[in-house]
């Protein structure tokens, strides 16, 4: 299963669970991970691509990108 991993500025719990609540309701999201320490997001989906997972996150209004390797 694909993995996608992005960057995510979040500076708060509020943050943080605003990224969930999209996910969860993500259509395609089969798991996820959301860190706050770390800024990290990891998402596993069959269905959707890293750019529709990204451009979901951006619309939470925080600061994403795709994770370098």
């Amino acid at each position: 299963m694909p993995v996608y991993k992005y960057d995510v500025t979040m500076t708060c719990s509020g943050c943080s669970g605003a990224v969930t609540r999209v996910l969860t309701k993500l259509a395609g999201v089969d798991k996820f991970d959301v860190s706050l320490e770390t800024q990290k997001v990891t998402v596993e989906s069959e269905t959707l691509t890293e750019q529709e997972i990204l451009e979901k996150i951006q619309k939470t209004g925080k600061a994403a990108k795709v994770a370098s390797a």
